[in-house]
Parts: C-alpha cells; sequence; structure tokens
C-alpha cells in the first residue's frame, strides 16, 4: 500500500517534523525516518569522498603535467579544499575514519587523473603521496 513517503516526500517530511515536535512518537513512520536518517549519513560520506577524489586527482595532474597546470586548476583544487573543510565543519565524526576516505577517494583519483591525463594509471603512486594535512593546505602544491 502507497503511503505518503511514496507520493508526497516533502509533505512526509514535514508531517515527520510535526509528530516529532507533539512527541507523537507513536504514530512516526519510524522505518522510512530510520531509513532517511541512514541515508543521509551516507550522502555525507559520499560528497566528501567525491570531494577529495577530484581534489586528489587534480593534484596528481598538477604534478604529473606540470606544463598544463594553470588557473583553472587551481581554482579547482582551492574549491575542493573549502568544500572538504565545510563538509568536515558539518560533519565532524567523518573525521574519525579520514584515513579511510583519503585511500578509497586515491584509488578513484588515479583512476580519475588516468583518464583525463591520458596517463597510465601506473605511472601514479599506488598508495595516495601526501598526507591529509599536506592536501588541504593552501600552500601545497606538488612539484
Amino acid at each position: 500500500m502507497a503511503t505518503r513517503y511514496d507520493s508526497d516526500f516533502h509533505g512526509w517530511t514535514q508531517e515527520q517534523a510535526n509528530l516529532l515536535r507533539a512527541n507523537n512518537l507513536n504514530q512516526l513512520d519510524t522505518k522510512n525516518l530510520l531509513e532517511e536518517i541512514e541515508s543521509m549519513g551516507r550522502s555525507e560520506r559520499r560528497e566528501l569522498r567525491s570531494r577529495l577524489e577530484i581534489l586528489l586527482a587534480y593534484l596528481l595532474k598538477w604534478q604529473y603535467q606540470p606544463e598544463k597546470s594553470g588557473r583553472s586548476w587551481q581554482l579547482t583544487i582551492e574549491e575542493q579544499r573549502a568544500k572538504i573543510m565545510e563538509c568536515l565543519d558539518d560533519s565532524p565524526s567523518l573525521k574519525n575514519k579520514l584515513n579511510e576516505h583519503l585511500e578509497k577517494a586515491y584509488a578513484s583519483a588515479r583512476r580519475l587523473a588516468e583518464n583525463e591525463t591520458q596517463m597510465s594509471q601506473s605511472i601514479f603512486p599506488k598508495h595516495c603521496p601526501w598526507t591529509f594535512e599536506q592536501i588541504i593546505s593552501s600552500e601545497f602544491f606538488p612539484d
């Protein structure tokens, strides 16, 4: 049977918020509410990894194709750094597994850098050659 969750998601969210405010916990759609809360957490993690992936790919490109680096690459790097810090400020618990996020993002970044540079992925280090502190530093651009 279709529920308001299925037919009017926005209306459902407002209804659930009102039920919480009124402390009508027995009327909550707990199954879907729990699913949405868990989904929000996964979304935050995916955003962090995606931004790390882009940043790392551009740092690889900066290092391995310095002749092609320029203002647009620098702006992309700066933007991703700022967005990563926003992610971590908004969701500090993501810092608990930062090394795991960094390694997973780096694996994807190698593939992205390979596609964008037309260089073999094997040229790039197998593991991230930089610390989180380096990649997030506004002063860091690899040689």
